[in-house]
C-alpha cells in the first residue's frame, strides 16, 4: 500500500537529515518504525503526510507511492483524501474544544456523511472512556484518554493507513497494553498501520514487520521475531545485553552502535 524508496530530506537547504531510506508497508499489515531520538523517525512521517514544509524540510532525492499514486510533495489535505491519517507525538489534541468536538473535526474532509457516523459509532466502541466523555472539553482529559482521542480522531476519516508517531509515550504500562490491543484491533478492522516507537518490545509484539533507523538511514529490518532475537536490538532497544542483565540505552555510546550496524 505504501511505498517509500530511497528518499532523502534535507532542512533548511543543508541539514540531511534522511539518507536514502526505503520501507514498504503492505495492504492490512502493522509495520514498526524503530529508532532513538533524532534517527528520523517523525521525519520520516512528515515526509510521507506532506508536513515538511512547515519545518523547511524538503524532499531532495526518491518517490513516495500510496495505493497506487505517487504522493510525492503532494498537498497535506489531498493525502489525507487519499486515505492517510496519523496520530502526531504529543498528541495535539485541540485542547479547548470537547471530546465530540474533536472527532467531528477529524471528520472535515469526510464527505459521506453515513460514513462519518459510522466512524463516529465505531470510535465509541473502540474507546469507551470517550464514549462517557463526549461533551468533556478535551484539555482535562487524562493522558491515556488524550491518546484515544488523538486516535480516534484520526479514525473518524475511515483510513487505509493510520500512521501512529509514538503513542506509548508518557503513559503507564497498563494503558500501553490497552493502546497496544487498540492498534491490533484497528489493523483486524481492515486499516494497515505504520507505528513509529521507541517502544520496541510493544512495537515488535504486534508488527508483522519491522525497520530499524539510525541517523537518517536504516540499519535493519526483518520479520519480528528474528529482531527480537538480534543481540544489538536487546541490547539497544530492550535494555538488555549477554546475560540478560538489564542496561540504559543511554550508556552505550552512539559510535559503537553505528559500528557495530555496519560491520
Amino acid at each position: 500500500m505504501l511505498e517509500v524508496s530511497n528518499l532523502e530530506v534535507v532542512y533548511n537547504d543543508v541539514i540531511l537529515v534522511l539518507r536514502g531510506i526505503s520501507l514498504e508497508v503492505p495492504d492490512g499489515q502493522i509495520v514498526a518504525l524503530l529508532g532513538a531520538n533524532g534517527a528520523g523517525k517523525t521525519t520520516t512521517m512528515r515526509a510521507i503526510t506532506g508536513l515538511l514544509d512547515v519545518h523547511e524540510g524538503d524532499i531532495t532525492k526518491g518517490h513516495i507511492i500510496f495505493d497506487g499514486t505517487d504522493i510525492t510533495d503532494k498537498d497535506p489535505a489531498d493525502i489525507v483524501k487519499l486515505g492517510i491519517s496519523q496520530v502526531m507525538e504529543g498528541r495535539r489534541i485541540f485542547a479547548e474544544l470537547t471530546v465530540d468536538e474533536n472527532l467531528r473535526a477529524g471528520a472535515y474532509t469526510n464527505t459521506d456523511r453515513e460514513k462519518v457516523e459510522a466512524a463516529y459509532e465505531w470510535v465509541m466502541e473502540l474507546f469507551p472512556p470517550l464514549a462517557d466523555r463526549r461533551k468533556s472539553t478535551a484539555g482535562y482529559l487524562s493522558g491515556g484518554e488524550q491518546q484515544m482521542l488523538a486516535i480516534g480522531r484520526a479514525l473518524m476519516q475511515d483510513p487505509k493507513l493510520l500512521i501512529l508517531d509514538e503513542p506509548s509515550l508518557g503513559l503507564a504500562p497498563k494503558l500501553v497494553q490497552q493502546i497496544r490491543d487498540i492498534i491490533v484491533q484497528i489493523n483486524e478492522s481492515g486499516t494497515a498501520v505504520l507505528l513509529i516507537e521507541q517502544n520496541a518490545n510493544m512495537a515488535l509484539s504486534i508488527a508483522h514487520h519491522g525497520y530499524i533507523m539510525e541517523t537518517g538511514k536504516m540499519v535493519m529490518d526483518g520479520a519480528p521475531e528474528k529482531l527480537l532475537k538480534d543481540e544489538d536490538v536487546k541490547e539497544f532497544y530492550l535494555g538488555l545485553h549477554a546475560g540478560g542483565e538489564r542496561k540504559s540505552f543511554r550508556d552505550v555510546k552512539h559510535y559503537k552502535r553505528r559500528k557495530r550496524w555496519l560491520s
